[in-house]
């Protein structure tokens, strides 16, 4: 589609899901005085109308507008039941999506708590219970190895004034630690990017991360405590500062004065990537368990730890006079609960008006 094409109409019948794979769509809607209101952005593999899937009169209940031109992808309504008369899987799969609206559920879809409040007299106190995951998702420890070699002369006659061994361990150390940041970050399976809820995954309004984009990222959850982006991005975000006279303060952390927005810390991470399109990510969140927010996963106290869920264990010496060492590290992360984490995705890096 064309930029400027409407592709649904508030209030028009809504028949079909629409999957962009390729550029931005705004949402439109009506504001409290009849003017023309931007109800957020969507981009690279965003989706809406998945409702008429299991609603036959449902419409649509904003108006989507592409930015740009934009690629998407379309499922009609039709097709889905058509497939579903000779599928039984996908039939008894939509029929229990059907049955879930008849349940009180609150904004996670969760079943709802009754409470009562304000009243007076002897009412009737309701009765509850609380819901929870029956099944829930089990984390398993991922490892980074090595196995570093060392010849036992450099270890028996290089050993003064540095330890030779003890130095290439370190470096070791460092090039395993520099890889489990990388897999914190984009791991399929436990990465910080590609396990974000997807209502917590919003778009920069005009490309470039501004300000606004900023706030609304945080207003997204409580007590945020950092912000991680590539230099770049960091970069690109106080150029939009620039433009509006802004100067984002700083904060102290570790001794160190790092930059900051709205007192939340923003650490410079190189291992998020940056396309080739020139965009990126940037990432907030919440940490600590007594918080909720998103966790490290390691295990303490494993055979020849040297430092918290890493080991070096000896593995021998070859008949070339090699010492062979087993580096091991032992990492995963979970996201506690959905707005613990979230993404400002599509960020622009090389916008310069």
């Amino acid at each position: 589609v064309e930029a400027g094409e409407v592709l649904a109409a508030a209030g028009d019948a809504a028949d079909r899901v629409h999957l962009l794979a390729h550029g931005k769509i705004e949402k439109i809607g009506t504001g409290p005085y009849g003017d023309e209101t931007v109800l957020g952005v969507l981009a690279d593999g965003s989706y809406f109308g998945d409702h008429v899937l299991i609603d036959g009169e449902a419409t649509w209940e904003y108006t989507a507008r592409a930015v740009t031109a934009c690629t998407l992808l379309t499922l009609r309504r039709s097709d889905v039941l058509n497939l579903a008369a000779r599928a039984d899987s996908l039939r008894d799969h939509l029929a229990g999506l059907l049955a879930i609206p008849q349940q009180r559920t609150n904004k996670y879809g969760e079943a709802e708590i009754d409470l009562s409040a304000g009243h007076v007299g002897e009412s009737v106190v309701p009765h509850t219970f609380v819901d929870y995951e029956s099944a829930p998702r089990e984390y398993e420890l991922s490892v980074a190895q090595t196995v570093l070699k060392v010849h036992s002369r450099v270890a028996d006659l290089y050993n003064q004034p540095m330890n030779q061994t003890e130095q290439q361990l370190r470096l070791t150390v460092e090039a395993l630690r520099e890889r489990q940041e990388h897999e914190l970050i984009n791991n399929r399976e436990f990465g910080l990017l590609n396990n974000c809820d997807y209502g917590q995954r919003l778009q920069p309004h005009d490309g470039a991360p501004g300000p606004d984009d900023m706030d609304e990222l945080l207003s997204r959850r409580r007590g945020s405590k950092l912000f991680l982006a590539h230099p770049r991005a960091i970069a690109a975000f106080g150029r939009e500062c620039n433009k509006r006279g802004l100067v984002p303060e700083t904060v102290e952390v570790g001794g160190q004065h790092v930059s900051s927005w709205r007192g939340v810390p923003i650490f410079p991470c190189n291992k998020i990537p940056v396309t080739d399109a020139r965009t990126t990510s940037i990432i907030c969140m919440r940490t600590g368990e007594a918080d909720q927010g998103v966790i490290g996963l390691q295990q303490t106290g494993i055979p020849d730890e040297i430092e918290p869920s890493l080991s070096v264990r000896f593995m021998g010496i070859d008949e070339q006079a090699i010492i062979s060492y087993l580096v091991t590290a032992y990492y995963s992360a979970a996201v506690l609960v959905p707005d613990a984490l979230g993404v400002l995705e599509n960020v622009e890096v090389s916008r310069w008006r």
